[in-house]
């Protein structure tokens, strides 16, 4: 929690709105511009005192419903509100449901990564776009149903018929506990999204391992850097992976790239000439 930092973003907020702005009348004139801090109190349903020490960085920290209410009673954007939270040291609550839809210039760089294999992947873990070469270096997602595109029940409920956990991901263990790890950040985000909600049961009922993994509450895993397939027609592949927020939706833009030169490189180079549809005979016999 940055206390210097959120008392002078609650500042600039409040000195910005008029009392007309909230509903209230302008009344005498002002000595100081925006509204008085004892009325972002009462906006907010919050005791003036610890308002004012707030924005004097003398308050502890807010929990989220206080900061929920402040946002309202600022009149903050959902960017603005986010930011309050991230300020505050708190992840930021979402009341509607976590976005699928992938943005037409997305859509657009994939198609134009012939030599990265590249897929977008929902705040719940759902592969929503992808391109030919990520199809045929883990699967070929069009023939999948919906369930089946879900990273994290794929990672601990190994449903699909090939029996192949995870694409052929070798380090399955680490994904699993990055899984837990970003799915109780979401769950944090969206609290009421039911696709979220359902997930994560499914997951805790289905899988004994996510269930514990569930109950550590850890909140940081170190990111991998490198991936590594066990691919039915190249063998193994090893790429460095890079991963974009979509902050706008909150997705996530997936990379694999193989190094110049490697022989990793020659054999993403021949999944590509190969495609998704050659490779799924391949998979299933």
């Amino acid at each position: 929690m940055d206390k210097h930092e959120l008392a002078a973003f609650l500042r600039s907020r409040r000195e910005r709105l008029r009392p007309e702005d909230v509903g209230m009348p302008s009344g005498p004139r002002r000595r100081t511009p925006g509204l008085r801090r004892e009325e972002v109190a009462v906006l907010a349903h919050i005791s003036t005192e610890y308002y004012v020490r707030l924005e004097q960085a003398r308050a502890p920290r807010p929990s989220g419903e206080v900061l929920a209410s402040i946002a309202v009673a600022l009149r903050l954007t959902d960017a603005q509100a986010d930011h309050l939270h991230v300020l505050a040291g708190v992840a930021p609550a979402r009341t509607g449901v976590h976005r699928r839809d992938v943005r037409p210039s997305v859509l657009t760089l994939l198609e134009r990564l012939p030599a990265t294999a590249g897929f977008v992947m929902s705040a719940a873990f759902e592969v929503l776009a992808w391109n030919e070469l990520a199809a045929a270096l883990m699967e070929d997602f069009a023939t999948l149903e919906p369930d089946e595109r879900n990273l994290a029940r794929r990672a601990f409920l190994d449903g699909h018929s090939t029996g192949t956990p995870l694409f052929g991901l070798e380090d399955v263990a680490s994904f699993r506990h990055h899984v837990v790890m970003e799915l109780h950040a979401t769950l944090g985000r969206y609290p009421s999204d039911p696709a979220v909600r359902g997930l994560i049961h499914d997951l805790r009922e289905g899988s004994a391992e996510f269930a514990r993994l569930w109950e550590q509450h850890d909140v940081q895993a170190r990111p991998a850097l490198t991936k590594t397939f066990r691919h039915p027609a190249v063998g193994l592949v090893t790429v460095d992976c890079d991963t974009l927020t979509l902050a706008d939706r909150d997705q996530h833009l997936v990379l694999y790239t193989a190094a110049p030169g490697s022989r990793d490189a020659e054999s993403m180079q021949l999944l590509a000439v190969l495609g998704p549809n050659q490779l799924h005979s391949t998979r299933t016999s």
